[in-house]
């Protein structure tokens, strides 16, 4: 049972109690309203936790890479976002300088 959701946590409490697979708040959805979707998720979590539900967190609606690597400190099971979030997990620009600086090194040292 899969149960999704765009509301406060009182039924996600409820849907847990119930036996549900799964909640999935809609994180950025709930962002787009001016609510803290990541929030949400935590809250969730935390609740979950204490009482020993096995429902797990499926983070929907993620918009950016932000998202994904907070539902993962925060503890959501499963995430769905778009490729682009998920490729920007990839890539950072730090990472490209450091890249090119070491390939221009090795070409200056192997020539």
């Amino acid at each position: 049972m899969l149960f999704r959701s765009k509301i406060p946590f009182p039924s996600h409490d409820k849907n847990a109690k119930a036996g549900a697979t799964y909640v999935s708040p809609f994180v950025g959805r709930l962002d787009d309203i001016s609510t803290d979707g990541l929030n949400l998720i935590q809250e969730i979590r935390e609740i979950y936790d204490n009482y020993g539900y096995e429902t797990e967190i499926l983070a929907a609606s993620v918009r950016h890479t932000m998202h994904i690597v907070n539902c993962a400190k925060i503890g959501a099971d499963v995430m769905t976002g778009p490729l682009s979030a998920i490729l920007g997990l990839l890539k950072h620009p730090l990472t490209d300088i450091g890249l090119a600086q070491f390939i221009a090194d090795y070409q200056k040292g192997n020539q």
